[in-house]
C-alpha cells in the first residue's frame, strides 16, 4: 500500500513498484491516513510505504494504528533530513526509513528487506535508536506526570510547546503555524486535555510551564 498526499509522487511510486511485477504489486493507494485506514482491511498489504510528511501532520501518528489494523510492516518515506524525525518514525513502529531523494533501487531494496522482516536504517539512525531503547528500558522511578506527558504524540507536544510560550495565542495562529486546520487543532487539544488532566488552554499553559513542556517545535 502506498500512502502519500502528493499525487505525482504517488503515481511515480506506483510505477516504480509495478515495474517489479510479479515480485511486487500495489494493492492500494491512499492520499491521507483516513483513506488508508478505510482501505487497509480490504487490501491486506504486506508492506505500507507511508510518507510521514503528510500535509495534515498525521504521518507519524498513523504508524501505530496502521500496524494495529493489519499485519503489514511500515516503511516510512520522508523528505526531511532531520534525524529526530527518522528516530520518531522507528520508535513509533516503522521497520525502516527511506528518503525521497534516495534512488529507485534503494527504495525497492528497502521494501524488499522490510517485507522479509529486516530493518532498513542508516548507521547513525540505528545507533540513536539503540541508545533511546536502552534508556527507555532502564529502571526508573515512576513519576505520574512524566507518564502523562510521555503519552503525548510528537504533534501534541509541538502544540503544547506553542501554547506554553503564549497562553493567549489565537487558535488560528497556531493552526496556520503548524499547517493544519483549526478543526484538526481542536481535536488535538481535546486529546491533550484528556491525557494531561486539564480542562482549558489556561490550565494547559500553567501545566506545561510547571512541568517544563516547552521543547523547541518539531518540524513536519
Amino acid at each position: 500500500m502506498l500512502v502519500d498526499d502528493r499525487r505525482i509522487l504517488l503515481w511515480a511510486l506506483e510505477k516504480l513498484v509495478e515495474s517489479e511485477k510479479p515480485k511486487m504489486k500495489v494493492v492500494a493507494k491512499a492520499t491521507s491516513c483516513l483513506e488508508a485506514f478505510a482501505l487497509i482491511g480490504e487490501a491486506h498489504p504486506d508492506v505500507i510505504l507511508l510518507d510521514i510528511d503528510l500535509g495534515d501532520g498525521n504521518g507519524l501518528e498513523a504508524i501505530p494504528e496502521l500496524i494495529a489494523k493489519s499485519k503489514a510492516r511500515v516503511l516510512a518515506l520522508t523528505g526531511l533530513r532531520d534525524p529526530s524525525v527518522r528516530n520518531d518514525a522507528v520508535l513509533a513502529g516503522a521497520r525502516g526509513v527511506v528518503g525521497r531523494e534516495d534512488t529507485a533501487e534503494t527504495i525497492l531494496k528497502a521494501i524488499e528487506k522490510v517485507h522479509q522482516g529486516e530493518f532498513w536504517l542508516d548507521r547513525i539512525t540505528a545507533g540513536k535508536i539503540f541508545v533511546e531503547l536502552s534508556r527507555s528500558s532502564a529502571p526508573q522511578a515512576i513519576d505520574p506526570e512524566r507518564q502523562r506527558i510521555s503519552n503525548l504524540t510528537a504533534r501534541e507536544r509541538q502544540i503544547v510547546s506553542e501554547i506554553a510560550s503564549n497562553a493567549g495565542i489565537p487558535i488560528k495562529t497556531i493552526a496556520d503555524k503548524l499547517h493544519i486546520s483549526e478543526h484538526t487543532l481542536r481535536n488535538h487539544l481535546t486529546s491533550i486535555y484528556e491525557k494531561l488532566g486539564v480542562v482549558n488552554r489556561l490550565d494547559l499553559f500553567v501545566y506545561a510551564n510547571k512541568n517544563g513542556i516547552h521543547n523547541p517545535p518539531i518540524e513536519f
